[in-house]
């Protein structure tokens, strides 16, 4: 098995975005100490290259973060003031959501520890996300015909826009979506399949909304892979998710997808996505819940 993870997941970001990144440290960190993965297991992606990327982002967009050129409204929009470092963290994250999706072809599952960029549109980045990975990364493994047939089934509380947006017009990448209706993106795109959720809701009713999705979801688009975003930020305990899920519930998910996925010997490329409960180690154990749900059920 492996697992994405660079340095510059965390160190370029402005300091008032700086605690709920450290996440992103501590992930592997505390998955180390508990002895659920080996430092084998971790990989430190290369960039990636201008030519994968414009397989999915336009040229004078990717102009634009090459060359700092994104205007102050631009950046707004985006949320973080542009920099090269800021520019490098997402090629790399892009390539480690390759790399891992690769891996998964071959061997079930792979991990990217930072990732679920959803928010990036072709022509424009939103809510802290300059580059779509999955996107990137399916339209990769598309172009290189390791696969025909994607799904990102992506489980983040917010709606994946970008995402939706990018592959409006490509049956070839089937998009599922299960959001909060009234949370950030407050315009949201139409995904291939979006389940909006309610102010408030609870675990039980979460569960019972997604177990049924799954199987109807794998028998429509019978894919060659998944792009699994884990977001956590379905927690109780998130500032922004306006959700009542537990820890527990959380880790339900989890286990109900791996389970799912992995009865029909469907590969899975997973990315963290959001999480920003008050108490770092809440999302910290909340994404580790999620390795440890994968590797046991792949059978890691």
């Amino acid at each position: 098995m492996k697992i994405a993870y660079h340095d510059s997941y965390t160190h370029p970001l402005p300091a008032d975005h700086r605690f709920p990144m450290l996440k992103y440290e501590l992930i592997p960190a505390q998955l180390l100490r508990e002895g659920v993965i080996t430092h084998e297991q971790l990989f430190e992606p290369q960039p990636a290259t201008e030519e994968v990327i414009l397989l999915t982002h336009t040229a004078n967009y990717w102009q634009k973060l090459e060359g700092q050129t994104l205007t102050p409204r631009e950046q707004r929009k985006i949320g973080f003031p542009q920099s090269p470092a800021l520019t490098y963290r997402e090629i790399v994250i892009a390539r480690g959501t390759i790399d891992i999706a690769l891996h998964a072809l071959d061997h079930g599952i792979g991990f990217n520890v930072a990732g679920g960029t959803h928010h990036a549109f072709a022509d424009h980045g939103e809510g802290f996300c300059l580059l779509n990975d999955f996107a990137i990364a399916a339209n990769y493994l598309l172009h290189r015909q390791h696969i025909k047939q994607a799904l990102v089934l992506d489980l983040d509380v917010h709606q994946g826009n970008g995402t939706a947006a990018i592959f409006a017009d490509t049956p070839q990448v089937y998009t599922f979506s299960m959001h909060g209706a009234h949370n950030y993106p407050f315009h949201k795109e139409t995904s291939d399949w979006d389940i909006p959720l309610a102010d408030g809701m609870d675990t039980a009713t979460y569960l019972q909304l997604l177990e049924p999705a799954l199987p109807r979801l794998i028998n429509r688009v019978k894919p060659d892979i998944v792009f699994y975003l884990s977001g956590v930020d379905i927690l109780d305990t998130d500032k922004f998710g306006k959700l009542k899920v537990t820890p527990q519930g959380c880790r339900e998910r989890d286990e109900m997808v791996f389970h799912a996925l992995k009865k029909h010997d469907i590969p899975c490329a997973v990315a963290m996505g959001g999480g920003y409960s008050t108490h770092i180690k809440d999302i910290v154990n909340a994404h580790c819940n999620t390795f440890k749900a994968g590797i046991s059920i792949y059978g890691y």
